[in-house]
């Protein structure tokens, strides 16, 4: 089977297992898979994991830095906030530095806290501050449902409703990605009653890429805030948020970052809001200038920079992980992985074309710069008979996962993933579609 160019220049000749696995033989990041562990069914068939997008698989050293924690606790008891292996009270600044190179920060512009929509409303007590004129917020039709709730609640709490004051840009008629002229023509329509902008990194559900700069130039160019949600897009895409200059950012870290379910999430708020004192913010004890926070005084100061957004000391068993995670990035460089996720979701996108190509649409763009690694499939059957494709494809041991109505989301992780499991999860795929109903 013909297959064609791939990305950057990667030629893809033929579309088989063997091919896979001799691109497989190639890849100097092929080493990291064996560095998680990867799931099994309880025959101990290993099974192909695309998911995560959703949960990233779980770092071999991640019980380690758990069990140092424990052990330090038991060892040290209160003392652990000093004189643990990795002290307690500085424990999130470990992540300071590998989380800003990951988002092209400054590493006091991040911090690792709480959960993403926890800082999400955090940050929109300081940077979603409407009043008479500006009280319009912005955000992507099929937003995450959580972004959405978080905003319609902040648009309440000061009084204003979705009706009037919530705007969603969406694709055109019979289009599925968003045009960024049509962000910025919007953006520029609503000028002076913009207050925020609140903007995808990668669009959760059709894996679409935004192109974030002309976005965030936009809306600054108009007198709006600009916010981020990177759930999908830190440790999947290359991003600078330093140099794009958006007012904030907010992630999760159990997908990409693979710091497991309900990890820390995490938080960007760009330098120039460091020292400003007209930002209101929900303070709490842990955002206090480390010099005085001791002094248990009753004024509040903040840390310069995104700590002193924080509020409560750091959860040290689920930062663990993270730290575990954040070393293996360190290591495997995040532009090597960009590169090698977009030879893998190219390979992947030349498989479906070959494979099943009447049988399933593509919904993400094409481009390797308008996407990350996720494909979006939409299969083309009744509802019902698409969600038992999916059902077919899971019993068949490759896990993707599920959005109502007909679409399966498929994300091949380069820290983890292979050609040869594109392969397998293409040919089992072609077989569960073709399957009678």
């Amino acid at each position: 089977m013909r297959g064609g160019d791939g990305a950057a220049g990667l030629k893809y000749p033929e579309l088989t297992a063997g091919a896979a696995l001799a691109h497989d033989a190639r890849d100097p990041l092929a080493p990291f898979a064996a560095e998680f562990h990867q799931p099994f069914d309880p025959t101990g068939r290993k099974l192909v994991y695309l998911c995560g997008h959703s949960l990233g698989l779980q770092p071999r050293s991640t019980p380690g830095y758990i069990e140092q924690e424990l052990a330090d606790w038991r060892r040290l008891g209160v003392r652990g906030h000093h004189d643990a292996t990795r002290p307690w009270i500085g424990y999130h600044e470990l992540a300071a530095a590998p989380l800003a190179g990951l988002v092209g920060a400054a590493a006091t512009e991040v911090v690792a806290m709480n959960s993403l929509t926890v800082n999400l409303h955090l940050m929109l007590v300081s940077f979603f501050r409407p009043d008479s004129q500006r009280n319009r917020v912005l955000i992507e039709q099929s937003a995450f449902p959580s972004d959405r709730y978080a905003i319609v609640s902040q648009l309440e709490f000061h009084g204003l409703n979705a009706a009037q004051h919530l705007i969603e840009i969406g694709p055109r008629a019979g289009e599925r990605a968003v045009r960024t002229e049509d962000v910025v023509e919007i953006i520029e329509r609503e000028g002076a009653r913009l207050a925020l902008v609140l903007l995808p990194g990668v669009q959760y559900l059709t894996g679409q890429r935004w192109n974030l700069p002309p976005l965030i130039g936009a809306a600054r160019a108009v007198g709006a805030a600009v916010g981020l949600d990177l759930a999908h897009a830190i440790g999947n895409t290359l991003l600078s948020l330093h140099d794009w200059n958006a007012d904030f950012a907010v992630w999760c870290s159990y997908k990409y970052l693979n710091a497991g379910p309900g990890a820390v999430g995490g938080c960007f708020v760009h330098e120039r809001h460091a020292r400003d004192p007209r930002l209101p913010r929900f303070a709490g004890w842990w955002g206090q200038r480390k010099a005085t926070r001791f002094d248990m005084g009753p004024d509040f100061s903040p840390i310069d920079g995104a700590e002193g957004w924080q509020i409560s000391n750091p959860p040290i068993l689920s930062t663990a992980p993270l730290l575990a995670s954040l070393d293996i990035f360190r290591r495997a460089d995040m532009r090597r992985l960009r590169e090698k996720s977009i030879h893998l979701t190219q390979f992947l996108q030349l498989l479906i074309d070959a494979l099943v190509p009447d049988k399933v649409e593509v919904i993400t763009p094409r481009k390797s710069d308008e996407r990350g690694c996720q494909l979006s499939l939409r299969i083309k059957r009744s509802p019902g008979e698409a969600r038992r494709c999916h059902e077919r494809l899971s019993a068949a041991g490759v896990i993707g996962d599920w959005r109502e109505p007909d679409i399966l989301r498929l994300a091949p992780t380069p820290l983890y993933n292979s050609f040869s499991d594109v392969f397998t999860a293409v040919d089992t795929l072609s077989v569960a579609i073709r399957s009678e109903p």
